[in-house]
Formats: structure tokens, sequence, C-alpha cells
């Protein structure tokens, strides 16, 4: 049994390793300067905020600061903030001098069947697309996000080269305190996992995934997708809309250092929180796909160790080989993130934290307390299908 086990697991990395579209090497990038279109199209960014006082500044100035030779607008929701977001975002646009470029629209109550995010965006979009028409894209963008100077015109490029409906890059997360560097490159190397960047950028592939900090969406493109009312009640909004887009054309996603996260995540439980607010939607809100989850979590992530550890013979040769295999595929994203290399040594004990994370969330969703962010549990409106 412990042999079967050993041979399992090591057969498991042998697949990730060679035939899981070669996520781990992180090649998929903002690498290169695609051809700059003949004409620069209309774009408005859409941010939804809801009490973002802490971070919204450093995204309105990074937005309104852009190198862009098109037109640009930048409209914020403000999500019934109570910290006074909107006035920050006002002022940081002053600092700017782009003060008439910024739209602030006030957010409605929040109707049954959507989650906070998506009906913020949703009114975001109504408001771009009222004030300005045409609009070639809309870049979706979030109150924790900053911009390099020339991320809007290498998004534009590379929609207009290749013909994209929709163009995202992952944001390059915090990275300081221990709890994040534990966590953020495990999150990303467990993203690209599921959602390969080579298979997600191949159109005849079904596999669909974008990075919710920065989507830059083809507006015709979204309205013949049904627009944001397509994904209202998603938890797991950005690869639910990549989903609908890609059935309306090409989609890219790639790693970048333009484009980063500004929210500290400092603590253990910050990213218990994080992960447990979607983990469940992700598997469908299933018991039986929490089960399979957890088992092949232990099997892929603890079992290399614990054999390489505690097992005699072949099955301790098979965990070895398979923990090797583990670490060896995460240096690419740990040397994205400048971390030592040592850290691929202890990716299992970033696994087991992340499988009960996993486990949490499936708890917090049968404790009706499901997809909680900012004072709202919006799990219950996710569309379970």
């Amino acid at each position: 049994m412990i042999l079967l086990i050993g041979i399992l697991t090591l057969g498991v990395w042998l697949y990730l390793v060679l035939a899981r579209g070669g996520f781990w090497r992180n090649s998929e990038s903002d690498a290169g300067q695609p051809p700059a279109p003949r004409r620069w199209p209309r774009v408005v960014a859409v941010v939804p905020a809801r009490d973002e006082a802490e971070g919204i500044g450093d995204t309105v100035r990074s937005l309104l600061r852009q190198n862009y030779a098109g037109t640009f607008t930048l409209v914020l929701v403000d999500d019934n903030s109570t910290d006074g977001t909107a006035a920050i975002a006002r002022a940081a646009a002053q600092e700017t001098g782009q003060a008439n470029a910024l739209i602030i629209v006030s957010g409605s109550v929040l109707p049954a069947g959507w989650t906070g995010k998506m009906w913020a965006v949703n009114q975001g979009v109504a408001a771009a697309l009222e004030m300005a028409r045409p609009v070639d894209y809309l870049l979706l963008t979030d109150a924790d996000i900053t911009h390099a100077p020339d991320t809007l015109a290498w998004l534009v490029a590379q929609a207009e080269s290749r013909k994209l409906v929709l163009t995202s890059l992952m944001a390059k997360l915090r990275c300081e305190a221990l709890a994040e560097r534990m966590h953020v490159p495990a999150f990303i190397y467990f993203f690209q996992m599921l959602y390969p960047f080579p298979w997600v950028n191949r159109p005849k592939s079904a596999t669909a995934a974008a990075a919710g900090g920065c989507m830059l969406v083809r507006a015709d493109a979204l309205e013949a997708a049904g627009g944001i009312a397509a994904i209202r009640g998603a938890l797991i909004d950005d690869c639910a809309l990549a989903r609908v887009m890609k059935k309306q054309g090409p989609i890219w996603l790639g790693v970048t250092d333009r484009v980063r996260s500004v929210r500290p995540y400092p603590k253990l439980d910050d990213f218990r929180r994080m992960v447990a607010r979607s983990a469940y939607a992700q598997l469908n809100y299933s018991p039986m796909l929490l089960i399979g989850t957890t088992l092949g979590m232990a099997l892929t992530y603890l079992a290399p160790p614990l054999l390489g550890i505690f097992a005699h013979g072949a099955a301790q040769w098979c965990g070895l080989a398979a923990w090797v295999l583990m670490a060896l595929s995460f240096q690419p994203m740990l040397r994205f993130y400048k971390l030592s290399l040592l850290w691929g040594i202890a990716l299992p004990v970033t696994a087991f934290l992340y499988m009960l994370y996993t486990l949490d969330s499936g708890f917090q969703y049968m404790s009706g307390r499901g997809g909680q962010w900012k004072g709202r549990v919006q799990a219950n409106v996710s569309s379970h299908g």
C-alpha cells in the first residue's frame, strides 16, 4: 500500500511537470513590447471601491499618470464606503492635475442575486458607456492595485496586435512579511497549476482564466457576452469573466512587474480569510469535491515528504523524487518574487495550510458565512451550476 502511494505521488508530479502546459516555467509574461496600434483606442477604467481609504489614493494616482496617447477616463464606483474613500480619490486626482478625468459614481443598493463587487463593476461599466461613446476598451482593475505608467499602453498594444477580447496581467502581490513570503508565491503557483497560462492563451483550449486586478476587456465583446450581468453572482469573478469572454474570441493572461497589489496580508489569518472566501465556490459548493480535493492535495503535497522521511526502499525513493520535482518546479516562481530557493523544500507546509483554508471555506459556507467580504456574506447569491 505504501509503495502504491509512492508510485501514485511520483506519477502525479511527473504529469504536472511534463504534461501540465509547463505552468511552472512562469513563461507567460509582459516581457517584450507589442507593436503600437495605428490608432490608440478610447479606454475607460472602472474601479469598484468599498472602504478602500488605505490604498485608493495610490491606485488613482497610478491610473491618472498613465502615458497613454489615446483618450482615457477613470470611473470609480464608491460602493457605500464609510471611510472617506471618495474624498481621498478626489484629492489624489487633483494631485495629478487630472481631476476632470475622474468620475465618481455613488453605488446604489445591492440587489438580490448580485455579489457586491459585480454590482459595483456593473454600475461603473454602465456609467462608462453612457458618458463616452464609443468606448473601445474597459480596464477593470481593483482599488488596491497600482500600475506602472506604461501599463495601459502595453495592454492596449497587446490586445490590438493579437485581436484579444480580454487581456489580463496577474498583479505582483506584496511579499514582505513572513506570512506573505510563505503564501504569495505558492498562491500564484497553485493558480497557474489550476489554470496553466499557456493553455489559457491558446485559442483552441477550453481553459480560461484571468486576474481580476487588471483586465482589459473589449467593450463590444463584453456586451455580446451579456455584460457583467452574465457573471453577477460569481465569487471568482475574474475566471468567470474569462470563461464567457473566451467564447467571444482569444484571451491572454501573463505575469508582470508593471502591476502590483498594495494590499498587505501580514498574518496567517489574512490568507485564511482570503482563501476561505472563495475556495468552496471553486469546488462548486460540492462536499464530494471538497473531500476529493483534500485527499488529492494530501497525495500531491504531503505524501512526498512523509514518504521521503519515514518510508523505506522504493516507496521512500518515489517520495524523495516527487519532493525534488515539487521543489524544482517551484523555483521559477521563487525567483520571480526574489525569495530564497529553499522555500521550495517547504512547499508541502504551505500546501498543508492551504488545504486547511479550503476545508474552512467549506465549513464557513455550511455555517451560512460563505464568501465574506467587507461585511457581506455573498456565497448564497453565487451560481452553483
